[in-house]
């Protein structure tokens, strides 16, 4: 008896889902940003050839600007004090105005649609403006000074700190906060009870991490008037002492090196800590225990008992006030200074207005272009060089802890260097123009693409690459299936995000010469046609309202 038996096929795999129609057209516009940014490389004239021909440059700047002329002790330290009050103020101003935005512009606190939608436009709209603009502009109000760059750095803050804070009141378990509503709290009581105890390590993390911004950008701000060691690299290097004006631009760096080391570990203690619950009985308790039989159980205080984290709470706030006041004494702010600049309010805004562009209209829109370039290749560039180092700084991904120990201290040390001495560095060696500006936000990008790609590969799901591992797949596949396809969203983000912020930041590193419409910017705030700052002003909201558009639709496209 013949017995048959088939002979073993294949069964094809069932056709995957196909691409949404978003998902086709948000590949497209990457695509096109990346060919763009390519274009914008070649236009620029950057290639290996340019930084070689560069090298000569080099040798000779570097012996310009040493040995390095410090200025005395006492005269650093009064530079590093004032500078450090006046990114305190900025930041603590940013804090104070965004809170209400916050709870305006968040679905959970705001009073209504129109309220959210108002607060939601201020916030892009200081994201928008840049904080160079604001500076003139209240330069212009309040005179040559500290006040100047309090204000502009404090406002044009609020559009990041404010957007985080309204995120995370969204992001919030809204229970806590619809049990008072729905006992008769107020909203004044839904928002004091339910939101701060809860979100408070992480709006001190959001601030300390604005702090650091601020600092980075308060030395642009001295090209303008702005006090601090950003005003003295300035007169430095505007009578070409080179030596003089790096030896303060080392000073920034390491000062900036060593707040970034400061208040990362204050965010990563606070951040680490926020996750057990405040003790002790508040008005809260006591209003939802209202009504309740006790009987047979413990006495409860009335007030919340002195733990220790509250006493670090208040040993915190009170360090603050005195921070506050003693940075205030420090800048010399006055309330006569203030009144004077507020009452000459109509007669500054007129000098603003109405919007011209002093016969230069293709210049501008030359120049723009210029900026979108730098930005564009600066990016592509900047992530080129950032997603393999941010890869290899991962500790999910790179299991020797001295390898990831050294690109992590690595990216702590590129991101301490402020754009504008790269730029500066880059013009004297390379010569004024975009090529500057490019390199300069480039190497910057390192510093923060890297990390949000490091950050972003950590917080990935290991029990995939841990189920794929266990299936007998290499390291290689868990890397690409499962690793780099949970993250691929989120880098899309964040190089959305670079893009951002290099369009912003190319435009502040004209000042010095590095490309693009900042140089026309500060020269038309130089000979007092504050009417095509306007008009610059207009363009950049335009460009960047723009690119603002595009990222959340590519965010939300790739979710």
């Amino acid at each position: 008896m013949t017995q048959l038996t088939a002979q073993p096929r294949e069964i094809p795999l069932p056709p995957g889902p196909a691409p949404s129609a978003n998902n086709i057209a948000a590949g497209v516009v990457m695509a096109a940003l990346f060919v763009a940014g390519a274009w914008s490389i070649h236009d620029l004239g950057i290639s290996p050839g340019t930084i070689v021909d560069s090298f000569g440059n080099a040798v000779n700047f570097a012996r310009r600007i040493f040995p390095l002329d410090f200025p005395p002790p006492g005269e650093t330290v009064s530079l590093i004090v004032e500078t450090l009050a006046i990114v305190f103020l900025a930041t603590a101003l940013s804090v104070a105005l965004s809170i209400p935005v916050a709870l305006a512009a968040a679905r959970p606190t705001s009073r209504g649609a129109g309220a959210q939608w108002t607060a939601r436009a201020l916030i892009v709209l200081a994201r928008a403006i840049p904080d160079l603009v604001l500076a003139i502009i209240f330069l212009r109000m309040f005179g040559l000074g500290a006040t100047a760059g309090i204000l502009a750095l404090g406002i044009h803050s609020v559009g990041m700190v404010a957007k985080l804070y309204a995120d995370a009141v969204e992001e919030l378990d809204d229970g806590p906060r619809e049990s008072i509503e729905s006992i008769g709290g107020t909203r004044r009581q839904q928002i004091t009870a339910a939101i701060p105890q809860v979100l408070l390590p992480q709006m001190i993390a959001t601030a300390l991490h604005r702090f650091d911004i601020n600092l980075r950008t308060s030395v642009l701000l001295g090209y303008v008037g702005v006090g601090g060691i950003g005003l003295a690299i300035s007169e430095s290097l505007r009578v070409l002492d080179y030596q003089r004006g790096m030896a303060l631009a080392v000073i920034v760096l390491v000062l900036c090196i060593v707040i970034e080391l400061i208040s990362g570990g204050i965010r990563a203690a606070i951040m680490s800590s926020s996750g057990g619950t405040v003790v002790g009985g508040t008005w809260v308790d006591r209003l939802l225990n209202r009504g309740r039989d006790s009987a047979g159980g413990p006495d409860l205080r009335l007030t919340p008992p002195w733990t220790t984290a509250r006493i670090r709470r208040f040993g915190a706030f009170l360090l603050i006030a005195v921070l506050t006041v003693a940075s205030l004494y420090r800048v010399d702010v006055t309330w006569s200074t203030l009144g004077q600049g507020i009452l000459d309010l109509p007669q500054t805004v007129g000098l603003f207005l109405p919007p011209s562009t002093g016969g230069s209209f293709p210049l501008l829109l030359e120049q723009l272009l210029v900026t979108v370039q730098i930005a564009l290749a600066a990016t592509v560039l900047g992530a080129v060089l950032a997603i393999p180092i941010g890869v290899l700084a991962a500790r999910n991904v790179v299991a020797n802890p001295y390898v990831h120990g050294f690109f992590r201290t690595f990216i702590v040390v590129i991101r301490g260097i402020p754009e504008l001495i790269l730029a500066i560095i880059f013009v004297v060696i390379t010569g004024l123009g975009g090529v500057a500006g490019t390199l300069a936000l480039a190497v910057g990008a390192v510093g923060l693409l890297s990390k949000l790609v490091a950050d972003s590969l950590e917080e990935t799901d290991v029990e995939v690459q841990t189920a794929l591992r266990t299936a007998g797949a290499s390291e290689a596949q868990i890397f690409f299936s499962a690793t780099m396809r949970q993250a691929a969203p989120a880098f899309v983000a964040h190089t959305m995000y670079l893009l951002d912020t290099n369009i912003r930041s190319a435009t502040l590193l004209g000042v010095v010469g590095a490309g693009g419409i900042g140089f026309l910017l500060l020269n038309a705030s130089r000979i007092n046609q504050f009417e095509v700052v306007t008009t610059i002003l207009l363009l950049m909201i335009a460009v960047v309202l723009l690119v603002e558009g595009v990222s959340m639709w590519l965010r939300k496209t790739v979710r």
